[in-house]
């Protein structure tokens, strides 16, 4: 049984370290592992963790490259189960600040030019040589995975399913190269895909593109060879919000390899704004 599948099969109440960065996720998991009865330490990312997260909660802040310091809080608290969730700010030079422990990583990694998944699995690695266990949000909080199927009033007519069934297509393609998780598509046409900008800049760069037309569908999707418990697609209020400002139809979303938080604000905005959101299989 891998370590995953035992942390939601087991009534572990082990201490439990979140290396948290922004949005909604890090609290989701917060409560998720409050509620199953198991103390929580907060690895706090300077200029991307919530202020609030850390209220009333065991925590330290950091800065990138602080993971020798993580290390040994966690450590210090007998904690071994870790989850790494939140957006990550893109930080200027002078915020990072590597210690000996994340020095040594970097080095071993070298200047090879990586995807943000094989970065990732790189940490991964070398966390797990010093002897922890790296979790999805996922394995604490099930509920987080989006469901598949229609989660709102309103549902894509048949051009935008066309376009929804191209954009998982140009989606999944662009996995594969890891370049990104989502894309726009309107009226079959490919408005643009994700780079470092992230989903909310996308939106509204292709809002351009789309001059005075409405309409348009987001399309994302967990890459192929994504690792699911690190950087799992993610969508929350923020996005419906950017979707309703520049005018899209609505969005559709990796069902069970996609995370959803705080659902049902999501899906009220949704059907309040009357976009549709689809949890959908590829």
């Amino acid at each position: 049984m891998s370590a995953s599948k035992e942390i939601t099969q087991t009534e572990n109440k082990a201490p439990i370290g979140i290396i948290a960065g922004g949005g909604e996720l890090p609290q989701a998991v917060l409560d998720g592992a409050r509620a199953r009865g198991r103390d929580v330490y907060i690895a706090a990312l300077e200029h991307s963790a919530d202020d609030s997260l850390c209220h009333n909660t065991d925590h330290d802040w950091y800065a990138l490259g602080q993971g020798g310091a993580i290390i040994k809080a966690l450590r210090a608290r007998g904690i071994r189960d870790i989850v790494m969730i939140g957006r990550v700010k893109r930080p200027n030079l002078k915020d990072i600040r590597p210690d000996l422990w994340t020095t040594k990583v970097l080095a071993k990694i070298g200047f090879k030019a990586l995807g943000d998944n094989d970065l990732l699995v790189l940490i991964n690695d070398a966390l797990a040589a010093e002897g922890f266990a790296l979790h999805g949000a996922q394995d604490i909080v099930p509920d987080l995975l989006t469901p598949e199927g229609l989660l709102t009033k309103a549902k894509p007519d048949r051009h935008e399913e066309s376009d929804i069934s191209h954009g998982k297509n140009v989606a999944k393609a662009l996995g594969i190269m890891d370049v990104g998780q989502s894309v726009i598509i309107h009226d079959g046409v490919v408005l643009g895909v994700e780079g470092a900008e992230g989903t909310d800049q996308l939106i509204a760069r292709c809002a351009e593109y789309r001059g005075k037309a409405r309409g348009g569908v987001l399309v994302k999707l967990c890459k192929p060879q994504q690792d699911k418990r690190l950087d799992l697609p993610t969508i929350g209020v923020n996005t419906l919000e950017q979707l309703h400002k520049y005018g899209y139809a609505g969005v559709a979303i990796h069902a069970g390899n996609s995370l959803l938080p705080a659902r049902a604000e999501f899906i009220d905005l949704a059907n309040k704004y009357k976009l549709f959101v689809v949890g959908v299989r590829t």
